[in-house]
């Protein structure tokens, strides 16, 4: 494992997407893996720490993350644009080596039975809260985070340091049509 992956404390956890990045989701089950990307990610609670993703019901992650019960939320760089766009636009029921396809570097995080995607600069093991109603009529998952780290060459001290680390660590943000920004210059409220 990438010793520059550190824990991030749990009351910290929705730092990790409060600024509204692109994130992958990764998903597996009886020995099917899959990530794809995700523009709608937002941060809900804090204690314990919950967040909702939107997921497709054409999205085969979703069918993983509903037998499975769980998923992890990945918050991919800059340098990783290119794999993003491709794990959101590949279907796995349509390409059943997309994960090889879009050169998706995966490891283990240890006492984790999940899949993660290195090279990001966070990551949130998740447990679904069942809201089924929820699931069915807006595709929006809620759920519990309960483990999370970060890269704390861009993460640490219990915030992002994006003004301070190399460009490749800028969360990316989704638009449309493959049309993406990279997170911009810090502004300081107190300081205007």
């Amino acid at each position: 494992m990438n010793s520059h992956i550190k824990p991030v404390e749990l009351s910290k956890a929705g730092r990790l997407v409060n600024h509204g990045p692109t994130v992958l989701v990764s998903a597996r089950h009886q020995g099917v893996d899959n990530v794809m990307a995700v523009a709608w990610c937002c941060g809900l609670d804090f204690d314990p720490p919950k967040l909702t993703v939107v997921l497709d019901k054409i999205a085969h992650t979703r069918s993983l993350i509903e037998a499975s019960g769980a998923f992890v939320v990945q918050v991919p760089t800059f340098e990783q644009v290119g794999l993003t766009n491709d794990v959101g636009t590949l279907s796995l029921r349509a390409e059943p080596d997309k994960l090889t396809h879009a050169k998706v570097p995966l490891f283990e995080m240890p006492g984790q039975n999940m899949l993660f995607v290195e090279g990001c600069s966070a990551w949130l093991a998740c447990k679904v809260i069942n809201e089924p109603h929820v699931q069915q009529e807006y595709d929006l998952f809620v759920a519990e985070v309960t483990t999370a780290w970060a890269d704390d060459r861009v993460f640490h001290g219990g915030r992002w340091h994006f003004e301070t680390a190399e460009q490749k660590w800028r969360s990316i943000h989704h638009v449309a049509g493959g049309h993406f920004y990279a997170i911009g210059e810090a502004v300081n409220a107190k300081t205007r």
